[in-house]
């Protein structure tokens, strides 16, 4: 006696049909006479017999499955993104496979395997224009961009509503007073740190407050180039009275950069970041933040995707998500405690 599986052929013996009619029945194919119909569906029943959805995906010229990819899988935002893609992908019986490319070259091959012999039906891309992997981009194929607008290429794209995060960043420590504010932006090649430099002059521009290029320096998301860019500061003899980082990493390097020139936080400097990443409310002071919902980002780049591959909608969306401010003790009014 065996446990085995019962077959569609098993199924066809029971109801007395054929194999090609039980796998109408299964698909929902017309053309099947209720009777049949009731007769498979009742064989089906009985042997507790379960359709192979592998199979069944591969007759329909489908996988079921979706590719993320994003140059690493250890940074905070693109796992949480990559989190909230797989969580959606499984709710609608679809299974997300993340994959790293760290260079234009490894993405191109990537691509070429997973679309080329199409193993997927389906790709996600996080911050394609970080470098060159935009140009391997494939045409005519479901996809979505994440952290990057391309409504010029005719592709959706999810991400934060980086110009107005900044701007509402930048809006808080004027509103406490201060008027020298230092940027510290993220590689400028990308979308979201143009958009974030963009937001942080509007609001200077509306404050009446003169944008001076020689307070903005470029950083590469990480805390020691936040704490480069304060040591570059103190080093200058200019120290703004205010740092808005675009991210939390290097708001924390811009932290640990204060704390080793004994300036204090808040009183001599306020700083505020953006991600509310989990260990912000430990920093030292407790840092002040534009929280975003990073696995929604994900969830939504899944659910865009899936509307394209079901073609339910053929018009170029970009969605931009907002943030919320998060006042911690990193910032004050200026000369406050």
């Amino acid at each position: 006696m065996t446990n085995s599986r019962p077959t569609i052929r098993d199924v066809a013996r029971q109801a007395g049909v054929s194999h090609q009619t039980v796998s109408r029945v299964i698909n929902g194919n017309e053309g099947v006479l209720p009777t049949t119909r009731a007769l498979v569906e009742a064989a089906i029943e009985q042997m507790g017999y379960r359709p192979n959805a592998i199979a069944r995906s591969m007759a329909r010229g489908q996988t079921r499955t979706l590719a993320c990819i994003s140059q690493n899988m250890t940074d905070y935002t693109f796992a949480s993104v990559i989190e909230g893609a797989e969580v959606e992908a499984r709710q609608h019986d679809y299974f997300m496979l993340s994959s790293s490319a760290s260079d234009p070259d490894s993405f191109r091959a990537l691509v070429d395997e997973l679309v080329g012999h199409r193993r997927v039906d389906g790709l996600i891309v996080i911050n394609p224009y970080s470098d060159e992997r935009f140009e391997y981009i494939p045409k005519n194929f479901p996809l979505v961009f994440v952290g990057a607008s391309a409504h010029e290429k005719n592709i959706c794209s999810v991400s934060l509503d980086d110009e107005k995060v900044a701007y509402e960043a930048t809006h808080h420590l004027i509103s406490l007073g201060h008027t020298s504010i230092a940027l510290v932006t993220g590689p400028m090649e990308e979308d979201c740190s143009q958009d974030r430099t963009e937001g942080y002059r509007r609001a200077l521009n509306e404050a009446k407050i003169e944008f001076d290029e020689t307070m903005v320096i470029e950083g590469d998301w990480s805390a020691t180039s936040g704490q480069s860019a304060l040591l570059s500061f103190i080093e200058q003899g200019r120290v703004p009275t205010a740092v808005f980082a675009q991210n939390d990493r290097m708001a924390m390097g811009v932290l640990r950069a204060a704390r080793d020139a004994n300036i204090k936080v808040p009183s001599q400097l306020a700083v505020i970041g953006v991600d509310d990443m989990p260990l912000s409310s430990y920093f030292d002071p407790p840092l002040t933040t534009m929280r975003q919902d990073i696995p929604r980002i994900g969830q939504e780049a899944t659910r865009m995707l899936l509307d394209i591959i079901k073609k339910k909608t053929t018009d170029v969306r970009d969605l931009k998500l907002s943030a919320q401010l998060v006042i911690r003790q990193s910032t004050s009014e200026k000369g406050g405690d």
